[in-house]
């Protein structure tokens, strides 16, 4: 009997561990919002990470966040690196490229709690009294991170805090 369940619990693994693998090589986790300002008024708070403690979610997971800046002040070449709790991870960004108002493209490098190298792109995008923010983060999907998404969905837990942001990001502008 308990090898007749050993047989099943190898054969179902081993179905789990073949199907992770016929998953994409590639993600890309998107969100967008409408925010009524125009571009120049929300551009200088994703272009300078200084500027991301008043509305990025992470920030406010770990109260006890160290954070260090270095490289430019803002735009193409600042860099952010941050070392939290187990929510937070670590890891550095840096900003590759910078367009005034209307692009920002960030190299996302987690240390942990898993290694990890991704993109971010902001745009902005003016329709006509708003500005359409969109977020997405991109990158190779490697074996492991394919098993995880068996069980865990990246699309919203990290969509929910792109959300987030942007919620963050329309009631600073808009307020003002």
């Amino acid at each position: 009997m308990i090898r007749i369940a050993a047989i099943i619990a190898a054969a179902l693994l081993g179905a789990i561990l073949i199907y992770a693998a016929t998953k994409p090589d590639s993600f890309r986790v998107e969100r967008s919002t409408a925010i009524k300002a125009p571009p120049d008024r929300i551009f200088p708070l994703i272009n300078d990470f200084h500027q991301w403690e008043a509305w990025s979610p992470w920030e406010k997971i770990d109260p006890a966040l160290k954070r260090t800046y270095s490289g430019a002040a803002s735009g193409k070449g600042a860099v952010y690196e941050w070392s939290g709790n187990k929510n937070v991870g670590a890891g550095r960004m840096e900003i590759i490229e910078s367009s005034p108002s209307s692009k920002v493209v960030l190299k996302l490098d987690f240390s942990a709690p898993f290694e990890a190298h991704n993109e971010v792109e902001f745009s902005l995008r003016p329709e006509g009294e708003t500005t359409r923010l969109t977020q997405a983060m991109y990158g190779p999907s490697l074996y492991v991170s394919k098993l995880m998404g068996l069980f865990f969905n990246m699309d919203k837990m990290v969509g929910e805090k792109y959300e987030e942001g942007h919620a963050s990001i329309k009631t600073l502008v808009e307020k003002n």
